[in-house]
């Protein structure tokens, strides 16, 4: 989808959706090489709020619909 409709798109849903910017990243290899090479050199690091297992899916829902969420939330898969 072009990035112009993603846009469009994010900017409809925002009134119902609070996270909306992660639906108008626009991947492409050169972009993520420039991320994995911020990565390696320790200059950009994720902020992960909570860690949750797969049993616990709902918890981690209802954790990031009340919006308490700081960072990432993470679900570990076995």
């Amino acid at each position: 989808m072009k990035l112009r409709y993603r846009i469009a798109g994010a900017l409809l849903l925002s009134p119902f959706v609070h996270q909306f910017l992660m639906f108008i990243a626009d991947l492409n290899q050169r972009g993520l090489d420039a991320l994995r090479d911020l990565m390696q050199a320790g200059k950009l690091t994720p902020v992960v709020d909570r860690s949750y297992s797969l049993a616990e899916v709902a918890a981690a829902v209802r954790y990031l619909e009340l919006g308490h969420a700081r960072g990432k939330v993470v679900i570990s898969v076995p």
